[in-house]
């Protein structure tokens, strides 16, 4: 590799310090973005610096893969957006997620209400293509699924905040979210040990907070409820406790009765 000089680098730096302001007076759009630039916070810029060329949403799905940690933004009326980057999720923030998914799933099967995903998939909005850490899809809806995104709104959405996702999560999700029709929306905030918990009503997002004893109880999973205090306790308690709790008699039962088909246990009859 061709390494630069010193004082080539000082030339140039003379260079483009000397031609800069023609070249802003010129080109009133460059004026705007080394403004915007200057604004922007270093995680702002990184991300967009990371952003690709405008692609469509076919042309997106065709370019990323389960390793790219990417999403796919449009603005209205455009049929091209573009792919924000982001980054690798903490221990932390994997471990509420799949503790999240480890106690809906079984829910979710014992029940017959529908599906759970979690990321990297696709939720395709009208001009937005986003990955939830978790989403619900109920049993009427399941033909929004498609082979590796999912066609419309989830019923809800979960989104787990981390310091470089904080401003798209409480931002822009939000208002797709809601302008997309994801009937119920989860902000899972770790670091503030602070959890938001939003149900659309009338097109517009309304926020619930948990009862008195901290427990928030899901309007888009009838039934389901969560203690929030749950989130925060290191360890995560133990999956199985916490599916007694929430899912009772009836979840105990349905899980017995796949134990004794398995042969654990003497037949019911």
């Amino acid at each position: 590799m061709r390494t630069i000089s010193l004082e080539t680098t000082e030339v140039l730096q003379s260079f483009i310090l000397q031609e800069l302001p023609r070249w802003i007076e010129e080109n009133p759009a460059l004026r705007r973005r080394l403004r915007e630039a200057l604004l922007e916070s270093p995680a702002q810029t990184e991300e967009k610096v990371a952003r690709l060329s405008p692609m469509t949403y076919e042309e997106f799905l065709d370019w990323v893969d389960e390793d790219t940690l990417a999403e796919w933004v449009a603005s209205p009326g455009e049929e091209a957006g573009e792919v924000v980057m982001y980054s690798p999720a903490s221990d932390r923030h994997q471990d509420i997620a799949d503790f999240l998914v480890s106690v809906l799933r079984p829910f979710v099967e014992e029940r017959q209400l529908g599906l759970v995903r979690s990321a990297p998939f696709q939720m395709k909005l009208e001009h937005s293509g986003r990955e939830p850490d978790v989403l619900f899809v109920t049993k009427d809806h399941l033909d929004r699924l498609q082979e590796t995104y999912l066609d419309g709104p989830a019923d809800l959405a979960v989104e787990i905040i981390s310091p470089e996702s904080a401003g798209r999560d409480r931002g822009e999700k939000f208002y797709e979210y809601e302008a997309g029709g994801v009937a119920e929306y989860w902000l899972i905030d770790p670091q503030k040990e602070r959890a938001e918990f939003y149900q659309l009503e009338a097109d517009q997002y309304q926020q619930v907070a948990p009862d008195t004893e901290g427990i928030y109880r899901s309007a888009a999973l009838p039934g389901f409820w969560l203690r929030v205090e749950w989130l925060w306790q290191k360890p995560l308690p133990p999956v199985e406790d916490v599916m007694l709790d929430v899912g009772g008699e009836e979840y105990a039962k349905w899980l017995l009765e796949r134990i004794r088909r398995r042969g654990f246990l003497p037949s019911s009859e």
